[in-house]
């Protein structure tokens, strides 16, 4: 059953979002679009609208990989292909699921006729259908790195390897990439942002007209589709006709000098690591041109190109927001103003978007289409305006609010008795959140045994991709041979087989899967004590410098965290686990000390928050990592009938953590010259490791290389 797609002209607001995609139909070189935004915000229903607005494309009759008659690949598996007369059919839209397999990605190779029969018999894969289309990778944070490493090499090549043993088939694989994103769920590391072309942020609009214009056509469509899109259909045209335009004239467009050192001062002030920033900036603006229906690359080309392919690339602190400073960029172009040559008047104005249309009130330019305001000829959102941070993002970023935090006159000094929660008064009152230290590259802490958990950088664990540690037999599809097992297996049989001459009689019984070990990404749950023995200023500074070296530790390791807080009466989960790292960093920097320390219902909520994830991804192993000096006191009214102190509640908590198998790193905070060794005996409790925060760091050199696996002696001790 065919299923009627929402129109894109009809998408309401969006203009960044529908330019880059509409400049990459028009240029495919540009490098395809990423865009991160918040849920609900139109970005798949715009991905999805885009494919009907492509040219069809010719294609070889019966070729699996969409060769084009008037340049047919030389090595595609299908051919060689004779001179044929092409069908046209419309460009594919493809989706790639986060859960996907290698092979689904790339195709596969029948490995027991490659080895018996010398016969390449290959399965194509999702790169082989959007070839000459478009590939849509929704979430594409969520995708395993080694899927993104392999599509985006494919789209970076324009071809696809499939290399199995020796045994080798290239095919070409050319698309206009597309993903999205919530940063909320966690973000792309920097070097496969770097390989997106463009980048653009999405939010949902906070205009009342423009939501009711949203809610009013979305209802239209899901009441009749096909009637719907009928009535965007003349629009529709109009834009499929203009992007059709652009592409004739796109090799015609100049790029003279002048764009070219604008583009190269630009990406110099921004920062941007290598080249690529550079010529994808010159791709767009090209495209920009031609979009617009010129022939020479103008400044307000070069300005609104950089807007879209620098901000995900400029060199950044940790955790902050993808962003481009408007007034820097103004700064740099004017240097050029002298240069300017006299705009030549147009012939005529483009062609007005869908706005006109009378049956929408969100006139006006609310729809966004490609009119002065829209993917036409208008700049991104909030052009002359700050734009409001992602969910997830620290607002303001981290070293803002560490230089905007002026230190009190005698902040460095121990807090009092009273302070501290230890006193008669009942606890100290609440403190302003402190700004955190500079973060620092910290010791890798790691959880014993093998795990079977998602690919990641930390704990040892079997995985997909890594150094092979045995074989066995297939579990379910054959996705790495191990050649010399199979071998093995195979080769006491050839007798019984009629084996007469060279060559090895292989069955699938005989085939046997390489048994890989890597690294996994852990749960790591931060439990950070908030109480007032914990007030100093740089001292609490400093302890909120260690977790946010560990949040970034935990982000380059592919990690999900959690963030739990104590302190006056009781914990609270002030982040449920999560993979975006940026959430914990944004909380950690907000987060407020004083009062007593409710230890034992930190270390209970811990136990509660991991039992939970441990129903949701059982194979997800969790790292308990305690920031606190060990302390451990509670109001009067928290007094249990057993008469135990705070302390041994804490201990018995602890206690139970441990007999549940949860590996564990206790962080020392305890300073001063008289140290009471509390934090090392919850270490023991919890039959963890502790450490101090000089011995978190890696280049550390008054301490011994430690890790979690010195649980496993402790156990044993015990």
């Amino acid at each position: 059953m065919t299923t009627t797609a929402y129109p894109f002209t009809a998408v309401v607001g969006m203009d960044d979002m529908r330019l880059a995609l509409l400049l990459n139909a028009v240029s495919p070189a540009v490098g395809g679009v990423l865009v991160r935004g918040e849920k609900g915000t139109a970005k798949s229903t715009a991905v999805r609208a885009l494919s009907t607005l492509l040219p069809p494309v010719d294609v070889v009759p019966g070729c699996r990989f969409s060769c084009d008659p008037a340049a047919p690949d030389p090595d595609c598996p299908d051919g060689p292909h004779e001179t044929v007369t092409g069908d046209a059919r419309a460009a594919r839209m493809v989706e790639l699921p986060v859960g996907a397999s290698e092979d689904r990605l790339v195709g596969s190779l029948d490995i027991e006729r490659a080895l018996s029969d010398g016969v390449k018999a290959f399965e194509p894969g999702l790169l082989a259908d959007a070839h000459r289309g478009v590939l849509y990778v929704d979430e594409v944070n969520l995708l395993h790195d080694h899927l993104i490493d392999l599509l985006l090499d494919a789209a970076a090549m324009g071809a696809s390897y499939v290399e199995r043993e020796g045994v080798s088939v290239r095919h070409a694989a050319r698309f206009l990439l597309v993903g999205t994103m919530n940063p909320e769920e966690g973000e792309l590391r920097p070097q496969l942002l770097d390989r997106f072309g463009l980048t653009v942020e999405v939010t949902a609009s906070r205009d009342t007209e423009e939501r009711v214009e949203v809610v009013r056509r979305r209802l239209a469509y899901d009441e009749d589709p096909a009637g719907f899109a009928a009535r965007w259909a003349r629009e529709e045209g109009e834009l499929r006709d203009r992007i059709a335009a652009a592409r004739a004239l796109l090799p015609a467009v100049q790029l003279g000098d002048r764009a070219l050192r604008q583009i190269a001062a630009v990406c110099a002030a921004f920062e941007v690591d290598g080249m690529r920033a550079d010529i994808v900036t010159a791709r767009t603006a090209t495209a920009l041109a031609a979009w617009a229906g010129r022939t020479d690359v103008r400044t307000e080309d070069v300005r609104q190109a950089a807007l879209l392919s620098l901000p995900h690339r400029r060199r950044r602190a940790p955790f902050d927001a993808p962003g481009l400073d408007e007034d820097k960029l103004d700064e740099v172009l004017r240097q050029f103003e002298d240069d300017e040559p006299e705009p030549e008047p147009e012939a005529s104005e483009p062609e007005e978007g869908p706005d006109d249309d009378p049956d929408g009130p969100g006139g006006g330019g609310s729809d966004g289409g490609d009119g002065p305001e829209g993917p036409g000829g208008g700049r991104p959102q909030g052009g002359g305006q700050e734009q409001a941070p992602p969910p997830g993002a620290p607002e303001p970023s981290i070293p803002e609010q560490r230089s905007a935090e002026p230190e009190a006159a005698g902040a460095d000094a121990e807090p009092s008795a009273s302070e501290e929660g230890g006193g008669a008064g009942g606890g100290g009152a609440e403190r302003a959140a402190v700004g955190a230290a500079d973060p620092f590259r910290t010791r890798r802490l790691d959880v014993p045994g093998l795990g079977e958990g998602a690919a990641g950088r930390r704990s040892r664990a079997r995985t997909a991709h890594g150094r092979t540690a045995g074989a066995r037999r297939p579990q379910g599809t054959l996705t790495s041979l191990h050649l010399a097992a199979t071998v093995r297996a195979a080769a006491p049989h050839q007798h019984a087989r009629g084996r007469r001459g060279p060559g090895l009689l292989v069955r699938r019984d005989d085939l046997r899967e390489a048994v890989r070990e890597g690294r996994e990404g852990n749960l790591v749950l931060f439990v950070v004590d908030a109480s007032g023995s914990m007030a100093a200023r740089k001292r609490m500074g400093a302890i909120k410098g260690a977790v946010l070296s560990l949040l970034l530790d935990a982000y380059q390791r592919r990690d999900k965290v959690g963030l739990i807080t104590f302190r006056g009466t009781g914990a609270e989960l002030a982040l449920p686990p999560t993979s975006s790292v940026d959430a914990a960093a944004a909380r950690l920097e907000q987060l407020p000390t004083g009062g007593r320390t409710p230890l034992a219902a930190g270390l209970l909520k811990a136990r509660e928050v991991l039992r939970v994830e441990r129903l949701r991804d059982p194979s997800r192993r969790p790292l308990l990592v305690v920031v606190t000096d060990g302390r451990a006191t509670e109001s009067k009214k928290a007094t249990v009938s057993d008469g135990s102190t705070p302390v041994e509640r804490a201990g018995r908590a602890a206690r139970l953590l441990a007999g549940d198998g949860v590996a564990s790193v206790v962080v020392d905070c305890e300073s001063g010259p008289v140290r009471l060794g509390l934090a090392g005996a919850l270490a023991r409790d919890l039959r963890g490791t502790p450490i101090t925060l000089d011995e978190l760091r890696a280049d550390s050199v008054t301490a011994l290389v430690r890790d979690v696996r010195t649980v496993q002696n402790t156990r044993r001790a015990a």
